[in-house]
Formats: C-alpha cells, sequence, structure tokens
C-alpha cells in the first residue's frame, strides 16, 4: 500500500549530490563576476531567466557558454546548479567537467565530479576525482577528510563494488602512520557496509596495529562488536589499556549493555564516574542501570549528580531528552520505595510530555528489538495520563511502536479503543484504516476512509488514500480518479496525490498521460515510491535504461521502500 505522508519530502538530484561530498552552497541568483560587457551580462541574464522559466536547457546552455567564453570558476558553477535543478546528471556532469579541465587545482570543481558520479552511480569514474581529492588536500587534514570517505558514499547503492573502489582508491594510505589508520577505519567501513564483517573486523585489527592509540579502528571495532566476533572486544579492551576518551569507554558500556551483560557495563561506568566525575552521560546511564538491578540508594546518588551537572550545561534537546529520563527513572525509583508522592512529584519536573514520550519510545524501542513487546509496551503504558493530551501521546506511541514491528492487529484493537474514547477524532480513524489496509481488511479500510470523509470533507488524505487502494487493485478505476481529483481540489500540485493519478491513468491504459504526471509529481518531490510507478510506467513503454536509472535514484533515496522492493522483485529488475 502507497504511503501518505502529511509532510513532504525534501529530496532531489541536486541533494543527494551535495550529501555526497560537501561543496560550496547554491547561489540563488546569478553568479557575480566584474568586468563584464553589456553583450555578456544580457547573455546571463537570458540564462538566468531561461533557467528559472520553463526553458532549463537553455538556460544551461547559455551558462555553459558564458563560463566559457569568461573562464569564470562561479559561472561554471551555476552551470552546473541549473543542471541539477533541471535533474539532468549529464549535463551536470559536463558542465562540472568543463570547469575542472579549466581549473584544474579547484577543489570545488572536483568535488562536484565527484558527487555527481556518484548520485548517477558511476562508481569506477568516481575513483580518479576521489583520489584527486586527497591529492588536493592539505596534509592535515587527510586523515579527517579519509574518516569522512563512508559517510559520503552511503547513499550509493552497489556497496560491494564501493568497497572495492575505496580500497583501491586509498592503496597508498594504508601503510602510511599519519593517514593508516583512518584509511583502515574507511575500508572496515566500507567493508561493514556491503555485509563483511570479518573483513571489517580485520581492518579494525590492522589499523590499531598502525597506532594503538588512533581512536577510528577502536570506533569500528564496537559497531562490529557481539558474540560471534570476540576478537572484536578484544581491539577495545586493547585501547582502554592506555588513556582513552571517556566517550569510547561509554560506547564500550552501551554495547555491553546491548548484550544484556550488565554487570560489566556497571563496571566501566563506575570507571567514568571515578576517572571524569563531570561526564554526566555516565552518570544517566549507570543510574538507570542501578535502578534496574535494584541498587535504589546508589541510583539515587548517580541519578541525582547527573542533574547536577545536566542543569550547569547549556540547553539543547540532548539535555531536555537526559533530565526527562533522569526524572522518569528517579519516579520509578520513588515508586519502588511506595513514595508515590515523590514518585509524582519527579514526573511533575518534566515540562512537556513529549519529553517523557521520547525518552520511553527510545527505550522501548530497544526492547521490542531485543524481542521483548511485552516489556516494551509496559513501558509506553507506563507513561502519565494526566490529561486528554498525555493520554492520546501515550495511544499513539504504542500504536506506532506496534505498527513498526508489524503487530498490526494489536495497533488496530488499541486504535479501535481510542476511538470508542474519542469518535470525533478522525486523525485516530485515517490511522486505523491504514492498518486495516496492512490486515488486508480492505472492506474494513473503505468504511473507515468513507466515515473520515463523511465527517471531515475536506480530509485530502482520505481521498487520495481510497482512490490510490481502487488503482492499485486495479478495480472501480472511474470512481478512483474521481476520488483522486477530489483530493486534488484540496491540495492543488501535491506530488503524492499527482502521482496516485497517474497510477490510475496507468490502469485505465493512458500511458502517455501517466508518464507526464509522474514526471512532474518526482521532478516537484524525488520519492522512491514515485520512483517506482515512474519507472515502472517507463519500463512499460520499452524506455528500460531509463527506468533502471530512475530506480536507481529512488534506491538512492530509500531503499527500504516497500512499494519499489516489490516493483522490482516482480518486475525481476536488478537495477
Amino acid at each position: 500500500m502507497k504511503r501518505f505522508p502529511r509532510l513532504a519530502t525534501l529530496a532531489a538530484l541536486a541533494m543527494l549530490a551535495a550529501g555526497t561530498v560537501a561543496a560550496q552552497p547554491a547561489r540563488s541568483g546569478p553568479p557575480v563576476t566584474n568586468g563584464l560587457s553589456g553583450e555578456l551580462f544580457y547573455q546571463l541574464l537570458l540564462g538566468e531567466l531561461n533557467a528559472r522559466g520553463n526553458e532549463p536547457a537553455t538556460g544551461f546552455a547559455l551558462m555553459m557558454d558564458a563560463a566559457r567564453k569568461t573562464n569564470e570558476p562561479g559561472i561554471y558553477q551555476r552551470a552546473v546548479e541549473i543542471a541539477l535543478q533541471a535533474r539532468s546528471g549529464e549535463s551536470a556532469l559536463q558542465a562540472a567537467r568543463a570547469w575542472k579541465q579549466a581549473h584544474p587545482q579547484s577543489r570545488d570543481a572536483n568535488r562536484y565530479v565527484l558527487q555527481i558520479l556518484l548520485a548517477l552511480n558511476r562508481l569506477p569514474d568516481a575513483a580518479e576525482p576521489l583520489r584527486r581529492e586527497l591529492a588536493l588536500a592539505e596534509p592535515g587534514e587527510r586523515a579527517a577528510l579519509i574518516a569522512s570517505i563512508p559517510r559520503n558514499l552511503s547513499r550509493v547503492s552497489d556497496k560491494k563494488a564501493a568497497a572495492t573502489l575505496v580500497e583501491q582508491v586509498l592503496v597508498d594510505h594504508l601503510t602510511q602512520a599519519g593517514t593508516g589508520p583512518a584509511a583502515w577505519t574507511a575500508v572496515g567501513r566500507m567493508r561493514l557496509a556491503a555485509g563483511d564483517p570479518p573483513g571489517a573486523l580485520e581492518a579494525a585489527r590492522r589499523g590499531q596495529a598502525l597506532d594503538a592509540r588512533a581512536e577510528g579502528p577502536v570506533l569500528l571495532a564496537l559497531e562490529i562488536m557481539e558474540p560471534k566476533q570476540p576478537q572484536a572486544e578484544a581491539i577495545v579492551r586493547r585501547y582502554l589499556e592506555g588513556t582513552p576518551l571517556p566517550e569510547i569507554r561509554m560506547g564500550y558500556a552501551r554495547a555491553l549493555l546491548d548484550s544484556q551483560r550488565y554487570s560489566d557495563a556497571l563496571q566501566q561506568l563506575q570507571v567514568i564516574a571515578t576517572q571524569k566525575p563531570d561526564f554526566a552521560e555516565a552518570w544517566l546511564v549507570l543510574g538507570t542501570l542501578q535502578v534496574q538491578e535494584n541498587q535504589l540508594g546508589p541510583a539515587e546518588t548517580s541519578l541525582k549528580r547527573y542533574v547536577e551537572l545536566a542543569n550547569t550545561q547549556s540547553s539543547g534537546e540532548e539535555r531536555t531528552r537526559g533530565l526527562a529520563q533522569a526524572y522518569l527513572a528517579l519516579s520509578q525509583l520513588a515508586e519502588k520505595r511506595k513514595d508515590f508522592a515523590m514518585a509524582n512529584a519527579w514526573l511533575d519536573r518534566i515540562d512537556d510530555a513529549q519529553d517523557l514520550v521520547a525518552a520511553q519510545n527510545r527505550r522501548a524501542s530497544i526492547l521490542a528489538k531485543q524481542g521483548n513487546m511485552e516489556g516494551a509496551r509496559k513501558v509506553l503504558q507506563a507513561l502519565p495520563s494526566r490529561t486528554p493530551a498525555e493520554v492520546r501521546i501515550k495511544v499513539m506511541a504504542e500504536v506506532n511502536l506496534l505498527r513498526e514491528h508489524k503487530q498490526y492487529q494489536p495497533a488496530y484493537d488499541l486504535l479501535a479503543q481510542a476511538i470508542a474514547a474519542d469518535p470525533r477524532d478522525m486523525d485516530l480513524v485515517y490511522d486505523q484504516a491504514m492498518l486495516a489496509e496492512k490486515l488486508n481488511n480492505l472492506a474494513e479500510m473503505e468504511r473507515l476512509l468513507r466515515l473520515v470523509i463523511q465527517n471531515k470533507p475536506d480530509y485530502h488524505h482520505a481521498y487520495n488514500a481510497l482512490g490510490y487502494s481502487l488503482a492499485d487493485r486495479n478495480v472501480r478505476l472511474p470512481e478512483a480518479k474521481q476520488l483522486i481529483q477530489k483530493a486534488l481540489e484540496f491540495a492543488p500540485g501535491d506530488p503524492f496525490i499527482t502521482d496516485s493519478l497517474a497510477w490510475v491513468e496507468f490502469r485505465m491504459g493512458n500511458r502517455a498521460e501517466a508518464l507526464r504526471l509522474l514526471e512532474e509529481a518526482y521532478q516537484k518531490r524525488p520519492d522512491a515510491e514515485i520512483a517506482a510507478h515512474l519507472g515502472e510506467v517507463l519500463w512499460s513503454l520499452g524506455q528500460r535504461d531509463r527506468a533502471q536509472a530512475i530506480w536507481r535514484e529512488g534506491l538512492l533515496l530509500n531503499n527500504e521502500n516497500e512499494t519499489l522492493q516489490e516493483t522490482l522483485k516482480r518486475l525481476r529488475v536488478r537495477p
């Protein structure tokens, strides 16, 4: 079933590129140059007007001609930006390469070439500009640049090819004292992303062998650490024998907690608290663990110490969330002592119910991932419900937890109870309809959506959801089209509703119109689900290469999207 997000998804080819390797921020207007002739100034202005109008290709051509005439880096960059905004990856690459050829020492030009190649998934071509980026970097910043490579390649779909590319590019750095640990860490992260934990472990080992004090290999080992990889923990413990950063010992303690090695975690937390008594996070985790272990006296001391330290820190989300968790733990501690007045007093210190929900959601999620859904639900059920708003937040937290872990029937039943208490809440009814669809109870889904429409005629999500459901099942297509067109009346130009309308047209055999609508929707809002539909329409029209390119872009946006994965599986395509 299609997703119907209420918030827009911000992604485009230009953003993919910008997320790959940092480059200069895009300008909102024409490049600033000095000493332009009147003719050239007019050409730049005309290029901008075309780029912002309906002729981006003409604007690009004018800007590229001006760049070659002036040899100005800023004009080359603007040409790249125009092509990216028009979603023309090849034109953007052409402009970036011309810029790089004209200015071989320009790191900005080289970065644009690299980031566009990665966005286009052209890994073999990316090797040279990646090497060039490292060569152009100052020696003092090279290790940090190497460390950033795995993050910059995280959106590449072929993880094994990306890992091979990185090893080839970094081969000369793997044996150098200055860059070796960072290079081996980067190689290890790429291997881990490619599904090769033993290879990642070997990389961490070799990185530590070059420098026992290096932090990168240890952080990598922490990510690998599990019972099946005992050597990863040996790397961490070897580092801890020196003078470790408290943050890394804290990471080790968290890894031990994830493995339910509570006594070992407790020992590490106590070491941090002793060696660095102003490290607030350690006191928070230590106190929470002590509550769990029923060490009530030490727990109270630890949690109050955290509160004292946190109150000296500048305000921020992390501090707010930490204090909420500490107050919750202190409340639970008081409850264990049957001091209910104090338990309520600690809860009263949490200013916003959402703060408490965020802390408890995190704890519940951890429990659920460990297979303890019952415990996770109890954590959320223990949330305060002093006002109707808190009751609703509490219910939705549990519903979302259940839905996230595909326990659709309990989530549906819980929503039914909430709706019985407040039948006028159409958001809850809509969410229940979406769960009915997950349970394949399509008649109930339709009944609920029509109830939403009846009670809230401007609720365009309901029109869209019902129309798309009919189109996706290839039934009652004229009615489906009418419903979706109604949704568009309330939300003109919404790319997700436009996508639904395109899907109806495709089901009705109007493939040319479907293609037009999908291209319009995808240009406005690049999204994996829209990419799935656009690719399928292109595939049906025999445009196989373009379809696969769109699907590759979709996978870069969200490789876990159910619609995209189902489309590729059904069509037996591996883009």
